[in-house]
């Protein structure tokens, strides 16, 4: 997860608001080319009638992947891995947003068209690189039995341009640590209130390793780097670089949002922005062919399905999908989320022919915890998980 994205929507909303709001039709053309060159369609998905309408809508955001400590990017047909993914939740009704992380290694089949799926279990993030934005969408839309209706896609590099381009953001470090990556110098976080520039909130937003929740904790930091930078981006100084971040957005990010779509956002849904709440999809860390997962259980998966969906003005609805279904097959087997031996536990990705078909390859997976957390807050995070 190398870096956030929400801040790309706040930034959009605000952007928008701006040019709309206060400084004319010169302005407001500028925005129009910048962002123009962002829009990408998205086979199947068209949601303009519900954003006109005021009814919910819910948006991937995706935190692509496109080097690899500077080795990958000059590969022209690499495409990288989604290594943040975030569903958004936007609801005018409740005036309520919802931003739920899924973790980059959690468990899921991968499909590339809603009717086409690759028999690959795989770990999300993935889905992007086999099959670009809609593989992305659609995966994500399988695994939580929810509809999306948009994606904002967005190259880490923005991070950098962006927290820049406002100013830099004001971020309270929950512990003292310091990063950098590979031969570049490192940033050093002191525990407390800080500002950041934009190589700052960069290394703050990817540091896992030292983290007392390792993954999780890293999406509640970029959760609040996001936060920090659309305060920023709220501010009257702001304003004076508002080309800067026009530049930076239109350079990194892709949609399928139209710039009509964004104002009719900002005029239909302003009173939701002002009400974000944060949610993660929580797993069970176990390793699958010596390569890290984590395993999201069925209750789990529900849980964050109906929230999802109710948020949707969507109706309760049970998951059968193949993850429920290997969730199943293992506990017959003798796999369990609360397990708290010491001994490790297998959980298989093949499902027996005499049980059901169409499944991968036959894999084990040894757990590397014990039972599934309970989201205690113990690691200096204000809140627990979802405190940001």
């Amino acid at each position: 997860m190398k870096r956030p994205f929400l801040k790309i929507l706040g930034l959009i909303v605000l952007v928008t608001v701006f040019v709309i709001g206060g400084y004319g039709f010169r302005l407001y053309a500028q925005a129009q080319n910048s962002l123009d060159k962002t829009y990408k369609a998205l086979d199947g998905k068209n949601a303009s009638a519900k954003i006109s309408s005021k009814k919910p809508v819910s948006i991937l955001l995706l935190g692509v992947d496109t080097t690899d400590n500077g080795v990958r990017d000059t590969e022209k047909d690499y495409r990288g891995n989604s290594d943040t993914m975030i569903v958004v939740t936007v609801n005018p009704k409740t005036n309520k947003t919802t931003m739920t992380s899924v973790p980059r290694d959690t468990m899921a089949q991968i499909w590339k068209t809603s009717s086409s799926n690759t028999n690959k279990i795989q770990k999300i993030n993935s889905a992007y690189n086999i099959g670009n934005e809609g593989s992305a969408v659609v995966t994500t839309e399988k695994l939580l039995n929810i509809p999306i209706d948009y994606y904002i896609k967005v190259d880490f590099n923005s991070l950098k341009q962006i927290v820049n381009a406002v100013g830099g953001v004001d971020v309270d470090v929950p512990f003292s640590f310091s990063y950098g990556d590979t031969g570049e110098k490192e940033s050093h976080f002191k525990k407390g209130k800080m500002h950041l520039n934009g190589k700052q909130a960069l290394d703050y937003s990817r540091m896992r390793y030292e983290d007392p929740k390792g993954d999780y904790g890293r999406q509640m930091r970029q959760r609040q780097v996001i936060t920090a930078i659309i305060k920023s981006a709220a501010s009257a100084n702001t304003f004076t670089h508002y080309q800067k971040v026009l530049d930076s957005i239109s350079s990194s990010m892709t949609t399928n949002l139209s710039f009509s779509d964004m104002q009719s956002m900002f005029f239909n849904y302003r009173g939701a922005a002002k009400n974000i709440n944060s949610d993660h999809l929580q797993g069970y860390s176990s390793t699958i062919n010596g390569s890290s997962y984590e395993i999201a259980s069925t209750k789990e998966l529900r849980r964050v399905s109906n929230k999802l969906r109710k948020q949707l003005g969507l109706s309760e609805e049970e998951l059968n999908n193949k993850e429920t279904k290997l969730n199943a097959y293992n506990k017959k087997l003798g796999f369990s989320f609360n397990y708290t031996g010491d001994q490790q536990q297998n959980y298989t990705t093949s499902i027996s022919k005499t049980t059901t078909s169409g499944y991968g390859e036959s894999s084990h997976s040894t757990s590397s915890y014990g039972s599934e957390s309970d989201g205690s807050n113990n690691s200096g995070y204000p809140g627990g998980f979802g405190g940001y």
